[in-house]
C-alpha cells in the first residue's frame, strides 16, 4: 500500500515550491521556450526535480514520465509509473495568473489509479482514486449531468462559428484545470483538437471520470497511458449524455486535423 499521507504531503510541498516562485505571489521566475510555442520556466524544473526525488523514494518500483524529464524507455517495462506535469499551464504561471497546477498521476498497466492536482494559487487540492471517487478540498465531486448539447458550458477563449450554440466560461491555461471544471460541474464540455501528451491529462481525467464524466479521446475512443508514444489525438471530457453528440460534432474536424498536427503535439 502506498503511504497516502506522505503522497499528499509531497504534492502539497510541490505546490508550495511552485507558488513561492509564482509572479502572482511576488516570486521571480525565468522563462524561455523549449521550442516555438512551448514555454518552460525554472519553476517547472525545480518542481520536476523535487517530485522525481520524492515520488521515487515513496515508490521505488514505479517508472517515471514527465514533461520536463528526458523519456526513459525502461518505463515501458514497469507495471506502475508516475505521470507528471510539474506545472500545467506555464503560460498562466509566468504571467501571474492563477490558471495553473501541479499534476501527478500514478498509473498501473495503462490505467490511472490515483490523480492529484495541486492549484495553490486557487487554494485547491484535487484528488481522484480509481473506483472510490473524486474530491476537491475534501468535498466529493459530482460532474456535469447536462443532457442537452446546445448551451453546454465550455472553457474557451473564443467559440468557432460552428459552435455558436455553446456557452463560453472562464478558461484557465491548464488543460488539467479545464478538465477538472467538468468534474466540479463548472463546465459541461472540454475538447481539444491536437496531439497532446499523457502527462497533461492523466490526473485530471481520472478525477473527472470518478466524478461521473465521460472521458475519451476526440474520436470517442478510450485513453491509454504509458504507451511507447505518449500521445493521443485530443481529449474529450463531458457530461455522459452529450458525449455522442460531442463526438459527432468534432468528427470532421478531428479527421482533418489529426494527420496534419501529428508532428506538432
Amino acid at each position: 500500500m502506498i503511504d497516502s499521507e506522505r503522497l499528499d504531503s509531497i504534492i502539497r510541498e510541490a505546490g508550495r515550491i511552485a507558488h513561492d516562485l509564482w509572479p502572482g505571489a511576488g516570486g521571480k521566475v525565468k522563462s524561455w521556450e523549449k521550442e516555438p510555442g512551448s514555454p518552460v520556466c525554472d519553476a517547472d524544473l525545480a518542481v520536476d526535480a523535487f517530485l522525481k526525488r520524492e515520488l521515487g523514494a515513496l515508490l521505488p518500483s514505479a517508472g517515471w514520465l514527465s514533461e520536463e524529464t528526458a523519456d526513459a524507455p525502461e518505463r515501458l517495462d514497469r507495471g506502475l509509473i508516475w505521470l507528471v506535469d510539474p506545472i500545467d499551464g506555464t503560460r498562466d504561471f509566468v504571467r501571474g495568473r492563477s490558471g495553473w497546477c501541479v499534476s501527478v498521476a500514478l498509473v498501473s498497466e495503462g490505467r490511472p489509479l490515483i490523480g492529484m492536482l495541486c492549484a495553490p494559487a486557487r487554494n485547491e487540492n484535487w484528488l481522484g482514486i480509481a473506483g472510490k471517487g473524486a474530491w476537491r478540498n475534501g468535498e466529493g465531486l459530482v460532474a456535469s449531468r447536462r443532457d442537452q448539447f446546445a448551451g453546454s458550458r465550455v472553457p474557451i477563449d473564443q467559440l468557432p462559428n460552428a459552435d455558436s450554440d455553446l456557452v463560453m466560461v472562464d478558461k484557465p491555461n491548464s488543460i488539467a484545470m479545464r478538465i477538472a471544471m467538468v468534474a466540479a460541474d463548472e463546465a459541461d464540455l472540454v475538447a481539444t483538437l491536437r496531439w497532446g501528451y499523457e502527462w497533461d491529462v492523466a490526473a485530471a481525467t481520472l478525477i473527472a471520470r470518478e466524478a461521473g464524466a465521460e472521458v475519451t479521446d476526440t474520436f470517442g475512443q478510450p485513453l491509454a497511458y504509458n504507451k511507447r508514444d505518449p500521445r493521443a489525438f485530443g481529449v474529450l471530457v463531458c457530461a455522459p449524455q452529450i458525449h455522442a453528440e460531442a463526438v459527432a460534432r468534432l468528427a470532421g474536424r478531428a479527421a482533418e486535423l489529426a494527420p496534419i498536427t501529428k508532428g506538432q503535439p
